[in-house]
């Protein structure tokens, strides 16, 4: 099976969540899963800038980047947090390479707005350097950072990195592990699964807001280039890499379509954290 894994900042926040998830994708890694992971780091990022006395300011739940948060996205996501989960998959045996997606043109982005300064929405990525490290058994660990073919860096959201490479990849599985047990809707109750057009009515009808907005866009974005499955699940639960890859009903499971649709008015926002 190839899956690609998506972890959200702030489950890489202590060394001891970076430490049992490492663990639990080694140990299917060592099965035999052919895995790419892609990391975000929102919660790191708006601390490092808090300390410098930069605010943080967010447009549908992407984060404004200036020149000055820009440089600190590469010292944080494509810095810090990149290698000390690199550093605890090889802790745990999982011979991990570090990436962003500006090492060989990976993920290749474009800027999304000028209200968003140096935001940037994959348009292609590139799997050949992806596949010669599965093909020789190591585990890649991507950083959601893009480029173009002028050498311009580009914050990229995580969610979006993830459904591009995964796209590239054509992977089985795109798991989403973040804070929050799943996807809601308007009266709060968690959601075992979603189609297509259900997706589009919460973000639609604003029930999913923020980072969730974000997160529901990139995974109809996944789901419309083929990706036969996507969950959204909480990385917190115990052993969660492996029921999910075993098809345990865990969080929000996202697909093509259902045998029947829900109706799903618009009220109670949701979010989630921006990584």
């Amino acid at each position: 099976m190839k899956a690609l894994i998506k972890l959200g900042g702030t489950l890489l926040d202590t060394p001891e969540s970076r430490r049992r998830l490492a663990e639990e994708i080694a140990r299917a890694f060592r099965d035999g899963l052919e895995a790419v992971i892609v990391h975000g780091g929102g919660k790191q990022m708006t601390r490092y800038l808090a300390d410098r006395g930069v605010e943080s300011h967010f447009i549908n739940g992407l984060r404004v980047t200036t020149p000055e948060v820009l440089d600190a996205v590469l010292k944080v996501l494509a810095g810090s947090v990149n290698q000390e989960l690199v550093a605890a998959f090889i802790a745990c045996g999982a011979p991990a390479v570090g990436l962003s997606g500006m090492d060989a043109l990976l993920t290749e982005a474009r800027p999304i707005s000028d209200e968003l300064g140096l935001v940037g929405k994959p348009v292609r990525s590139d799997s050949r350097l992806l596949h010669t490290l599965i093909e020789f058994k190591y585990l890649p660990v991507v950083a959601c950072v893009a480029g173009d073919r002028q050498g311009h860096f580009y914050n990229v959201n995580a969610d979006q990195m993830a459904v591009s490479v995964a796209v590239a990849l054509q992977v089985d599985k795109l798991l989403f592990l973040t804070d929050v047990d799943g996807v809601r809707d308007q009266d709060n109750h968690a959601l075992s699964t979603l189609s297509l057009d259900e997706c589009r009515l919460l973000i639609e009808n604003g029930v999913a807001a923020g980072g969730m907005r974000a997160k529901l866009e990139s995974a109809v974005e996944a789901l419309e280039a083929g990706i036969a499955e996507v969950v959204i699940a909480p990385g917190a639960a115990p052993d969660i890499v492996a029921q999910l890859l075993a098809g345990h009903a865990i969080g929000t499971r996202l697909v093509t379509h259902l045998g029947a649709s829900r109706v799903l008015p618009s009220h109670d926002r949701q979010g989630v954290d921006h990584a």
